[in-house]
């Protein structure tokens, strides 16, 4: 999607302001029927187009977890979690559904079971006291790698989040 082709952006109540750069993620709750939602992130912008439709904005270089699940009369159509961060203006950036312009996509899956141990692996992190936003991309990329090939992906540990927290530092 295009920034031209931007729907029903003018209505509803706003928290934040949307600059240029934001990435904007499009939410969609229709109990039991489609449920898109931000599993973590730290969200610069918030719009409420209706009830059951809201547009979130993260700000450049920001990590969030994008949650899709679809279903019909029969089970389950669609399940699947991305990790993305947010590109800064003029960054190249993978397109994905609902996310506007696209964002690095860190992780990819789909399919409930690999769901669920992405959602474990979150769930880990949190336990240490660690916000997931701050975990370093490489372990990101590292479970979607490990989930892929039908592996356990290794933890986060304390160690780890250090020496990210130390290797981010030095960066300009």
């Amino acid at each position: 999607m295009t920034r031209n082709q931007t729907p029903r952006m003018r209505s509803g109540r706003q928290s934040g302001v949307a600059t240029p750069s934001t990435t904007l993620v499009e939410l969609t709750w229709v109990e039991k029927r489609i449920e898109h939602w931000i599993r973590f992130g730290r969200k610069a912008h918030e719009q409420v187009l209706d009830q059951r439709h809201r547009v979130v904005g993260f700000a450049p270089n920001t990590t969030f977890a994008f949650v899709r699940w679809a279903a019909n009369d029969f089970g389950t159509i669609i399940s699947r979690i991305d990790i993305l961060r947010a590109v800064r203006d003029g960054e190249p950036f993978q397109t994905l559904p609902f996310v506007r312009p696209g964002g690095d996509i860190l992780l990819k899956v789909d399919r409930w079971p690999k769901v669920e141990r992405v959602l474990q692996a979150i769930d880990a992190i949190e336990a240490l006291g660690i916000d997931p936003v701050d975990v370093a991309p490489d372990h990101w990329r590292h479970v979607h790698n490990r989930l892929k090939a039908d592996q356990e992906p290794r933890p986060y540990t304390r160690e780890q989040h250090r020496a990210w927290l130390l290797r981010r530092r030095t960066e300009p």
